[in-house]
């Protein structure tokens, strides 16, 4: 009679101890998806063609890290469009940079796009 719940102890022990606490609750798509996402970053900018006009460069919007999907409205037919957030901002902060990217474009006096307010989203580090 005591064999039978030692043994569930001992299976929940072996079964709890392989695991990895970070991996635990992680389902297989969740991690394909962090692959990819880490993937694009290595690719794509974290930002857009526009700035913000009153910082005069493109402005990171930090959002919570469980954020995957940002939406962005333009004019004209179909105006709503989904897309994935891949960058993960980091906490280093190292001091302050010099920017030497490409010249950026100014918000339209009449902008047909929310990416052209030059506000773009990253996902946060915690």
């Amino acid at each position: 009679m005591i064999a039978r719940p030692l043994r569930l102890v001992v299976l929940l022990l072996t079964a709890c101890a392989s695991l990895d606490t970070a991996d635990a609750f992680e389902t297989k798509a969740a991690r394909r998806w962090r692959y990819r996402a880490a993937e694009a970053a290595d690719i794509y900018t974290w930002h857009g063609d526009y700035y913000h006009t009153a910082w005069g460069r493109p402005v990171a919007l930090v959002v919570p890290p469980t954020a995957a999907l940002q939406t962005d409205y333009h004019w004209g037919v179909g105006g709503l469009r989904v897309t994935p957030i891949y960058h993960q901002f980091s906490r280093g902060f190292p001091g302050p940079v010099e920017f030497a990217g490409p010249p950026f474009r100014g918000t339209p006096r009449w902008p047909s796009d929310t990416d052209q307010f030059g506000v773009y989203y990253v996902r946060g580090p915690w």
